[in-house]
C-alpha cells in the first residue's frame, strides 16, 4: 500500500513540476518566436553567380540528355535554394547538400538561433545569420515560410530553385502524427484513434485561428508563403500554383525519391558521388496509421489544394523522366541503389535502422516528437576503414547536429529540446 502511495505521490509531483516548466518555457518559447521587428535593409545587388571561378569546380562529360549534347562539358551549379517542406524526406536532402556545400566549400545561409527561420512567420532576409546587404550566400535550406522577393535578393540570379513533395494523404497522416500533440484543438478530439475521428468530421475540430493550425491543413500550400484555409475554386489558388510553377525548376517527389534525385543531378551537373544517402527521420512502422481508401479519399478532400499542387507536379516529374528517357532512368537508378546498399554495409551496425532506445551515441540521437520516440536512428559501425570513417558519420548524422557542426548555434530548438526531453520523460 506505501508502494502505491509513494508512487501515486511521485506521479502527481511530477505532473506539477511539469507543469510549472511546461507553461514557463511555453511562454518563454512563444516569446522568443514571435516574428522578430524587421527595418528597412539597404537595397545591394547580389552578384549574378556566387560560385566559385569555373577553375575551382571540376567539370564533367555529358551524355545525351534534354538539357545537354553528348561530349560536352558542364561544371556543377552550387547556388541553390532548397524550400525545406515539411514531412517530406527533406532531412535526408539536406543531409545531402549539407555534404556537398561542404565538398565544395560554399557558403551556406543559415538561421540564428534555431534551426529554422523563424516559421512559420513570412522568411525576412535579416533572420539570416551574420547577414549583410550584398553578400554572397551560394545555400539556402532550412525550414522557412517561403518568401520569394526576399528569397530573390539574398542569393544570386543563376540559383536553382528546388524543392519536394508528397502525397498529401500520407503527409497529413506524418502532420498529424508528429505535430498534433503541438496544435491545441486536437486535445478535444476523443478516442485513441485521433487521425480517423478527425477526419470523419474535420470541419467540427478545425480551428483556423487555432495554434499552430497550419499544420493540419494543406501544409505544402502553407509553407509555400500561401493561404491554406482558401477553397478549392478560388482564384488565388490557382494563382499560387502558377507562382510555384513559374519559381521552381525541380520539384521533386517523396514517393519516387532515387528518380528525383537522377533528376537533380542531370538539371545541376552533379556527380553520383554526391547523391548517395541513408534515409533519416523515418518512423517505426507501429507508428504509422494505414489509411483504408475511405480514409485517403477523406485525407485528400481535407487537403485539397494539395492535392491539386501535387498532381500538376506528378504529371511535370514524368514528363521529365520520359525526356531523360526511362531505360536510363532505370539503370542510374539501379546504379544509386547498388551505391547505397554498399554504404550501408560499409558504415551501418546491423545494416538498417534502430529504435531511439537501441541507438549508442547521443550524437546520433534524432529529434523526437513530444511524448514519444517514434523516429529511428543508426548505429555507426565500429569497425569502418579510415577512409569511409568522415563520410559514414556525415551521412548517419542527424540534421540538429550537422547543424551545430557546421557552426550555427541552436540555443533555443535546444531549450525546447530539454522541455521536450522533460515531457517524455
Amino acid at each position: 500500500m506505501t508502494g502505491k502511495k509513494e508512487r501515486q505521490w511521485r506521479s502527481m509531483c511530477k505532473s506539477l513540476v511539469l507543469g510549472i516548466i511546461l507553461t514557463s518555457c511555453m511562454i518563454l518559447l512563444y516569446c522568443l518566436s514571435t516574428p522578430q521587428v524587421h527595418f528597412s535593409l539597404p537595397e545591394v545587388p547580389v552578384p549574378y553567380s556566387c560560385a566559385h571561378r569555373p577553375s575551382q569546380l571540376h567539370t564533367k562529360p555529358t551524355t545525351n540528355s534534354s538539357q545537354q549534347t553528348a561530349g560536352q562539358t558542364c561544371t556543377p551549379k552550387v547556388d541553390i535554394m532548397f524550400m525545406k517542406t515539411h514531412k517530406t524526406a527533406s532531412s535526408t536532402f539536406l543531409n545531402i547538400l549539407f555534404r556537398f556545400g561542404e565538398k565544395h566549400q560554399l557558403k551556406f545561409a543559415f538561421p540564428d538561433s534555431r534551426n529554422d527561420f523563424f516559421y512559420p512567420s513570412i522568411f525576412q532576409r535579416s533572420q539570416v545569420k551574420d547577414y549583410r546587404p550584398g553578400m554572397c550566400f551560394n545555400i539556402i535550406c532550412n525550414h522557412m515560410r517561403f518568401n520569394a522577393p526576399e528569397v530573390a535578393k539574398l542569393l544570386p540570379m543563376d540559383t536553382s530553385y528546388i524543392t519536394i513533395l508528397r502525397d498529401p494523404a500520407e503527409l497529413f497522416e506524418s502532420s498529424f502524427h508528429y505535430f498534433g500533440k503541438l496544435v491545441p484543438f486536437t486535445w478535444k478530439v476523443p478516442g485513441d484513434d485521433k487521425l480517423t475521428e478527425f477526419l470523419r468530421d474535420p470541419h467540427y475540430y478545425f480551428d483556423p485561428e487555432g495554434f499552430n493550425s497550419f499544420y493540419l491543413k494543406n501544409l505544402l500550400f502553407f509553407d509555400f508563403g500561401q493561404d491554406n484555409t482558401l477553397e478549392l475554386d478560388d482564384p488565388r489558388v490557382e494563382d499560387g500554383i502558377k507562382f510555384i510553377i513559374d519559381r521552381f525548376q525541380l520539384v521533386m517527389l517523396v514517393e519516387y525519391f532515387e528518380e528525383s534525385l537522377i533528376l537533380l543531378k542531370n538539371a545541376l551537373c552533379w556527380e553520383m558521388d554526391d547523391l548517395l544517402f541513408f534515409k533519416l527521420n523515418a518512423r517505426k512502422g507501429s507508428t504509422v496509421s494505414k489509411l483504408t481508401p475511405e480514409l485517403r479519399a477523406r485525407a485528400l478532400e481535407w487537403n485539397a489544394i494539395d492535392w491539386k499542387l501535387y498532381q500538376h507536379f506528378n504529371q511535370t516529374f514524368w514528363k521529365k523522366v520520359d525526356a531523360y528517357g526511362r531505360r536510363r532512368m532505370a539503370e542510374d537508378v539501379a546504379e544509386l541503389r547498388r551505391r547505397n546498399a554498399e554504404m550501408a554495409a560499409i558504415c551501418i551496425e546491423g545494416g538498417h535502422a534502430v529504435e531511439a532506445g537501441s541507438i549508442q551515441e547521443t550524437a546520433m540521437q534524432p529529434w523526437q516528437p513530444i511524448g514519444e520516440k517514434s523516429i529511428l536512428g543508426y548505429n555507426l559501425k565500429k569497425n569502418v576503414d579510415k577512409a569511409h570513417q568522415k563520410l559514414c558519420r556525415k551521412m548517419l548524422m542527424p540534421e540538429l547536429q550537422y547543424l551545430t557542426e557546421l557552426g550555427v548555434n541552436l540555443w533555443i530548438t535546444k531549450l525546447w529540446g530539454h522541455v521536450r526531453d522533460i515531457i517524455n520523460w
